[in-house]
């Protein structure tokens, strides 16, 4: 795979935010217009729960951490689904989460069989993984299906990503996952510590983007989390790790003030696939929502609004689960792809 090395963009920050520093706990906490100050669970859509559960528990390692079922208006305001009853379930590998749902009284469509990674619909979690090798085996022990043909190595020529490894996969309900492991130097430097196991943590999640400067200004100037680097991948490394023949991709890495990165996907050639379908409802199964938290919920809500972006939710909704006060909202980004707007209310 052939790269142009990465950019980094903190360096170009420094000096503007040194003659901002009596701001810079307020950007950092995204306290600024309700800027997001953490990217939280990424939450998928199943078909059934029991399934996908035993998916990720005996082949990825994730833990159970809850289990509930919910319904009633202000749940059917917030996905805009009337008559909606879901169970969540959150589940964690190291330190991040994801959230399956399950919409149990209502029928959602299937991913399609010809969806590629260059559709703009594509989404997929990065999982850590601490040797390659025993990863793949474990994949191969449960016959999962490939999207790559096989674990790629990034060469010497991409300085900035050299010997970094990844593999395309499928669930069970064929959402896309990557298997991404990081020698030394690479990554974030809590990848290197032993543990003893497999399966690590979830280092980012990655959209497909039609314009990452269309992109970047929904997820940094509005929604304030940072853009950290660029790359340019080309190759054939890169090509059968997509599985997308001439695959030429612009990658741009963001990232919160805590938890996993969102990386755009903008594929230069053959360029973008099919649209996200704009009648996509949250009980598709290839809808994914990934959840930001933020401190005003309610300014955030207007300055999208103000804006012109598309909303799933029908209002700013309060809810209240297991003793916990939310307001939350979901919007879509320029290309389709869903997010939880939340702020727990103290």
């Amino acid at each position: 795979m052939k790269s142009i090395t990465m950019i980094n963009y903190n360096s170009m920050k420094q000096v503007l935010k040194s003659l901002l520093v009596s701001f810079s706990f307020l950007i950092f906490s995204g306290n600024i217009h309700g800027q997001v100050n953490k990217v939280d669970a990424i939450g998928i859509t199943v078909k059934d729960m029991n399934r996908s559960l035993k998916f990720y528990q005996e082949v990825l390692g994730f833990k159970k951490i809850s289990d509930n079922e919910y319904s009633g208006a202000e749940f059917e305001k917030l996905e805009g689904i009337f008559g909606l009853n879901i169970r969540v379930v959150r589940m964690q590998l190291g330190e991040e989460f994801i959230e399956l749902t399950d919409y149990l009284t209502a029928g959602g469509r299937s991913i399609p069989e010809d969806q590629k990674a260059n559709d703009l619909s594509f989404q997929h979690i990065a999982i850590v993984v601490s040797d390659m090798d025993k990863a793949f085996q474990q994949l191969k022990k449960f016959n999962v299906e490939y999207v790559s043909t096989e674990p790629q190595t990034l060469p010497v020529t991409n300085v900035a990503a050299a010997g970094i490894k990844a593999f395309y996969f499928h669930d069970v309900d064929d959402h896309n996952l990557e298997l991404i492991y990081f020698p030394k130097g690479k990554g974030n430097p809590k990848w290197q510590a032993s543990s003893g196991k497999i399966f690590l943590g979830i280092d980012h999640t990655a959209i497909g983007v039609s314009s990452t400067e269309s992109s970047q200004k929904f997820y940094e100037d509005i929604l304030g989390i940072e853009r950290k680097g660029d790359s340019w991948n080309f190759g054939t490394e890169q090509e059968h790790l997509n599985n997308v023949e001439g695959a030429s991709l612009h990658i741009t890495g963001f990232r919160a003030a805590a938890g996993p990165g969102v990386e755009f996907l903008q594929y230069l050639k053959p360029g973008p696939g099919k649209k996200y379908p704009p009648d996509t409802r949250a009980d598709d199964i290839w809808y994914w929502q990934t959840t930001l938290f933020t401190a005003d919920a309610e300014a955030l809500y207007n300055k999208l609004k103000n804006s012109g972006y598309t909303f799933t939710s029908k209002e700013l909704v309060h809810t209240h689960t297991n003793g916990i006060h939310s307001k939350s909202f979901i919007v879509k980004d320029p290309d389709g792809h869903a997010l939880l707007i939340k702020e727990l209310v103290r």
